[in-house]
């Protein structure tokens, strides 16, 4: 599950690409760096999972021989993770993700086509999710300046050495 942010910074992705043809690890640096001023965010998504959804969730679930529940808060929160993806093909260059298979079902139930569970766990509009979007939109003003000055200062790196 991803959630989407406006905010562009021309040239980024293409700096992000080339950090580790600049020195080796810088890439690695620049994901920790951004990690870490994402924190608060993760951190909000990582309390909304407090609870098992439904008690139905804590019981063994198998789709075409792939394990989807049964739901375990400890695994939802540490599958929080942030994710920078510069490839050509990627719409969001930075994002947070639910890397857990049970929590990013429970996310997005619903979302694109009305179904049992969906409506089990409560109404949700396209493209939103349930703990995730929420959560790093209440976090968003804390960490946008941060992530911006981060991104330019990657920019900024990557013009001096490649002069």
């Amino acid at each position: 599950m991803t959630v989407n942010s406006s905010i562009e910074v021309v040239g980024v992705r293409d700096a992000i690409r080339s950090l580790n043809k600049i020195e080796p690890g810088l890439r690695k640096q620049f994901v920790q760096d951004a990690t870490r001023i994402a924190q608060p965010a993760i951190q909000e998504v990582q309390r909304g999972y407090s609870q098992i959804p439904l008690s139905g969730m804590a019981r063994q679930w198998t789709q075409n021989g792939k394990k989807i529940f049964p739901f375990s808060i400890v695994k939802a929160k540490s599958g929080v993770k942030l994710k920078v993806d510069a490839s050509r093909e990627a719409t969001s260059l930075i994002y947070i993700t639910q890397t857990y298979v049970a929590a990013a079902v429970f996310e997005a139930a619903g979302r694109t086509n009305t179904n049992s569970l969906g409506n089990s766990l409560g109404r949700l509009s396209p493209g939103h999710t349930r703990i995730l979007g929420p959560a790093v939109f209440r976090k968003r003003r804390e960490i946008e300046r941060e992530m911006l000055k981060a991104t330019n200062e990657v920019k900024d790196r990557v013009q001096r050495e490649l002069k």
